[in-house]
């Protein structure tokens, strides 16, 4: 299924795969997609949106591992205090659903954020805009894109 972020790729000639999976509304874990995409949960970037009090609404991309270091994220971005925005604003603010936020496509470009670990795999997977499918591409490709500014912003669970 071609999503609005595939066509994007599509549209500047970057390469990549898409894997679909079997959703389970219960369980939308960064680690149950990674296994079901048949890759290890560090490969696979979630993405979150976050607002900061200077910045705005920005997209925070972190290893499926990990979580978000809000405090870092701050640092990154130039904000004094980021916090993730309420899950009924996702919609309103990037088209997209919980489990199937994106970088790529969205209603509105908003500065994106990868944690350091994104550079450490010759292919990561990204959610393709919606449920159930995954983009598998170079991680130098979705930098290109994305324009994200790459630091250290998760921290392990728990």
């Amino acid at each position: 299924m071609k999503t609005n972020a595939a066509r994007l790729l599509d549209t500047l000639g970057v390469a990549y795969e898409l894997r679909e999976y079997e959703v389970d509304p219960e369980d939308l874990s960064a680690e149950t997609v990674a296994a079901k995409v048949g890759l290890p949960a560090e490969q696979v970037f979630k993405t979150l949106v976050a607002r900061g009090d200077r910045t705005g609404v920005l997209l925070a991309v972190v290893p499926g591992d990990a979580e978000l270091d809000l405090k870092a994220l701050a640092r990154l971005s130039g904000d004094r205090k980021v916090d993730t925005v309420p899950l009924k604003e996702l919609q309103p603010l990037t088209g997209y659903i919980r489990g199937g936020v994106t970088a790529l496509g969205g209603k509105k470009d908003y500065p994106v954020f990868a944690d350091d670990t994104i550079d450490l795999f010759d292919v990561i997977s990204v959610s393709a805009g919606v449920r159930g499918t995954q983009l598998l591409l170079a991680p130098e490709a979705y930098r290109q894109v994305t324009k994200c500014k790459v630091g250290p912003i998760s921290r392990p669970k728990g």
